[in-house]
């Protein structure tokens, strides 16, 4: 996958760039297979098939000269694991389709902890149960499941509002279920948002990391999002507490980032989270059955 920093670029110029790539890309074994562009902040994306870095990129120099910025190695599934499924166009078709993910991680606090004191049997339900409560909040809310994590799920969103609406609905719906006996657990959330390629070397890796870590030092129940998070959902209905600017591992400079005021919202949300709680069976150690 390749990054291109364009200026003053429409779909149709990135259109017409694309059809001279297809035209020629067989004289260098590459087969361009899908672009993303995102018109407002002049950037676009492209995943290709080909025998090394060289010859993705000699089809962009040869065919008219728009040379990317930098190209990763990626794995097919992985793309569409963060991407969702790519909808292939005709050839010359002008669209846009921005490549800016939002990705969520849910990290179960004291997983071991929890096994010594549940059992196997019994912290198996429970993460049976947190992946139920979290997958449906993505079938909701549009998100992708991109991997389990062992203790927690990491998840990728288009939609800003959507990431952050799926994150109240799994700590509404968990704490129901505690308060009903049902998850004795508490759930970290943490959200970052950005591209796809860039300055380093893996898809999405610093956003990644970047909500990985935050999950990390997210407190129990609780929601953190990154700076860039928390703007783009400006005058969407959420409340935040202020930014705090945080040191985080892997991270050169603080990262500033804020928790998610969820028991605040819309009571809507916590309706709609408590009919879906799953239902599921007793438990042993003191996990009492649903009532």
């Amino acid at each position: 996958m390749d990054r291109h920093d364009l200026q003053g670029a429409a779909a149709a110029d990135v259109a017409a760039a694309h059809m001279k790539d297809i035209s020629i890309q067989d004289a260098y074994g590459v087969q361009y297979v899908h672009y993303w562009l995102d018109y407002e902040r002049q950037h676009a994306f492209c995943l290709a098939k080909g025998p090394n870095e060289e010859a993705v990129a000699a089809v962009h120099r040869v065919s008219h000269g728009l040379v990317a910025n930098q190209i990763i190695e990626v794995d097919a599934g992985a793309v569409t694991g963060f991407m969702g499924a790519i909808v292939h166009r005709p050839v010359g078709e002008a669209y846009v389709d921005t490549a800016f993910r939002a990705i969520l991680f849910t990290d179960i606090e004291g997983s071991t902890s929890m096994t010594q004191r549940l059992g196997d049997a019994g912290a198996m339900a429970v993460l049976r149960r947190h992946d139920e409560i979290v997958r449906a909040a993505l079938e909701r809310t549009g998100g992708t499941e991109v991997k389990h994590t062992g203790d927690g799920i990491m998840a990728s969103f288009r939609s800003i509002a959507g990431v952050v609406e799926a994150a109240v609905e799994i700590q509404r719906t968990l704490a129901e279920g505690e308060r009903a006996g049902l998850m004795p657990l508490g759930v970290r959330i943490g959200i970052a948002a950005g591209e796809p390629v860039t300055d380093g070397d893996d898809l999405f890796g610093s956003v990644v990391q970047l909500a990985s870590r935050l999950s990390s030092r997210a407190g129990p129940r609780t929601i953190l999002v990154s700076s860039a998070v928390r703007d783009l959902a400006g005058g969407k209905g959420f409340r935040f507490s202020p930014a705090k600017a945080l040191r985080l591992k892997g991270f050169d400079e603080p990262m500033r980032a804020s928790e998610v005021e969820w028991p605040e919202l819309d009571p809507l949300v916590a309706c709609r989270a408590r009919r879906r709680l799953p239902a599921g069976p007793p438990t042993s150690r003191g996990w009492r059955e649903r009532p």
